[in-house]
């Protein structure tokens, strides 16, 4: 029977006593997108940050491609999260490095051996992935708010990673441009063969790039499966989600 590559057990996180996570499950298997929905502080965004040790989980268990992550020491943790790539909220660029040098970070600090060929073919490759090569020289500054998604994914690309956390890949982007970014999250999927959990609020998103859905509310999953069985919820609470 295949093993789930993110295993997560009765995992619990507390913000100045405030629960947040009270228990959750959760299992994602190799070439799987999961969305995980909930209303805005319901965790979604801790779950994930907990899942790669971001932020510390108060209780409960995490196996990636089946490490324990909570006694992993920092070279252990770090050999792992070279396998993860996470696109945060607004991209997270640096804003005094250009493009190139946003994306030759995570290349330095993980591949200090490789050469400068061998950068510049890591970098173009995942511009070219997601069709921003032409914005190579660009500061963050010069960027759209969909650029930066991007080139944001980009750099979550370039150490050609098994498993992508997207946090709200299209908060704050007009439609079009949402629906652009779910068409790529789709084709990192098939080209990559990477496994996602992607947060969002954009039912849309949700609908395009989703295997399964999973609602997170009051600390739990309360309900799981697909936009179209969830959609058709006899639940009034899960139904609404898809209005």
């Amino acid at each position: 029977m295949e093993k789930p590559i993110i295993e997560v057990r009765n995992l619990k996180k507390a913000f100045e006593e405030k629960e947040i996570l009270r228990g959750v499950d959760l299992n994602l298997f190799r070439g799987e997108n999961i969305g995980v929905l909930g209303k805005s502080g319901t965790g979604k965004s801790g779950l994930t940050k907990c899942i790669v040790r971001l932020i510390e989980p108060d209780a409960g268990e995490i196996t990636v491609f089946g490490e324990d992550m909570i006694n992993l020491n920092d070279k252990q943790l770090n050999d792992i999260r070279k396998k993860v790539g996470y696109l945060f909220q607004g991209g997270a660029l640096y804003d005094s490095m250009s493009v190139r040098e946003n994306l030759e970070f995570p290349i330095r600090r993980t591949q200090m051996s490789a050469d400068k060929q061998e950068v510049e073919n890591l970098i173009e490759q995942a511009l070219r992935s997601v069709g921003l090569l032409d914005a190579i020289e660009k500061m963050p500054a010069e960027l759209s708010g969909g650029m930066k998604k991007r080139i944001g994914l980009a750099r979550a690309l370039i150490l050609k990673p098994e498993i992508i956390l997207y946090d709200e890949p299209t908060t704050g982007l007009d439609p079009v441009t949402s629906g652009e970014i779910s068409e790529l999250i789709l084709k990192v999927q098939e080209e990559y063969n990477a496994s996602s959990i992607i947060i969002t609020h954009d039912m849309k998103c949700a609908k395009i790039t989703t295997n399964k859905i999973k609602i997170l509310s009051e600390g739990f999953f309360v309900a799981e499966g697909t936009y179209d069985e969830l959609s058709h919820s006899k639940d009034k609470e899960i139904r609404d989600y898809f209005l």
